[in-house]
């Protein structure tokens, strides 16, 4: 027979560095699973992208055992790095914080498109690029 599923949980976690401190700790202690066998697997599944920030999507079941799915980084991580900013713009498209090149927008999207609502490349530039436009950040040729 299948398991109950009783809750479905999402997390933004720095790849490699889940512990089980807070936000981890407060947001799956009250759900009773172990939190350092997730911090352990986390970690083991993540080593390999340090310095990401990966969204993780926590199934956790009526026995108490969970499952999880990492996802790929944010596209306002990924092009925040990419044009090396702090932070976006503050008045959105208007204000230019800085640029990227359309290679570099092109890299974004393969490795976006997993995530993304997109069936091609070119669908998937344009949702990144739509990102980074209202992020402030502008893509030259």
């Amino acid at each position: 027979m299948a398991k109950q599923v009783t809750k479905k949980i999402k997390l933004q976690i720095p790849a490699g560095k889940a512990t089980p401190a807070p936000p981890v700790g407060t947001v799956l202690g009250p759900a009773g699973i172990n939190l350092q066998e997730f911090c352990t697997k986390f970690n083991d599944a993540s080593r390999d992208k340090m310095g990401d920030i990966l969204p993780v999507e926590i199934t956790i079941y009526d026995d108490r055992t969970f499952d999880f799915v990492l996802k790929t980084p944010p596209a306002a991580f990924l092009l925040k790095k990419a044009a090396g900013v702090k932070s976006g713009s503050k008045k959105g498209s208007s204000e230019m914080v800085g640029s990227i090149t359309r290679d570099q927008l092109k890299q974004i999207a393969e490795t976006k498109l997993p995530d993304l609502n997109a069936y091609d490349l070119d669908s998937a530039m344009k949702i990144i690029e739509g990102t980074a436009r209202n992020m402030g950040i502008e893509i030259k040729d």
